[in-house]
């Protein structure tokens, strides 16, 4: 364990297990569609990584960027996309890859900024829910696990951009950030 990591809270064993459940329910999904992994840029990464792996359809990926801190590190609560598709989404199936749902507020500009580019249908997968944090109402079609409201860090979760290639996810020390 990093010495900056209070403790463990989804070790490696539970990570893949959640990746290959998930996996198994978007390969069934979709097996008739024009399936489009969409990863938000930067948490997003490893997990995506791993559950593209373990999915049996064809699929394609890309990747967005959206921020709604800018350089603070307090949401402005506007969104705004620093780094677009790059590719038509007309009459595609976009699955959005994201690791970590709080607010919810990012997700939900999400997924009216890509239905509104055309997508046959726009869903989303997380492997982390804080549904303690919740601001809006989404709906999760793919999830891997709730979580408390914990400062959380590993598997492509960071803190100041550290710790996304801790192979677990676990809660970063207060001593860390306070």
């Amino acid at each position: 364990m990093h010495k900056d990591c209070e403790y463990i809270l989804v070790d490696e064993q539970k990570i893949k297990s959640l990746v290959k459940e998930l996996a198994q329910k978007i390969s069934e999904d979709y097996k008739d569609k024009n399936l489009l992994l969409v990863g938000l840029l930067k948490g997003s990464v490893v997990f995506m990584s791993d559950l593209m792996k373990e999915i049996s359809v064809d699929c394609k990926i890309d990747f967005i960027c959206a921020s709604s801190y800018g350089t603070g590190t307090v949401s402005t609560g506007r969104v705004n996309i620093v780094k677009d598709l790059s590719q038509p989404i007309d009459g595609v199936d976009v699955l959005i890859i994201e690791d970590i749902i709080d607010s919810g507020n990012t997700l939900t500009f999400m997924k009216k900024y890509l239905s509104a580019k055309g997508a046959a249908s726009v869903k989303i997968c997380t492997l982390l829910s804080k549904p303690s944090r919740r601001e809006v109402d989404i709906p999760i079609d793919y999830l891997g696990i709730e979580i408390p409201d914990e400062f959380v860090i590993g598997y492509g979760l960071d803190y100041a951009e550290k710790y996304r290639n801790l192979p677990y996810v676990g809660v970063l020390k207060r001593s860390v950030y306070s």
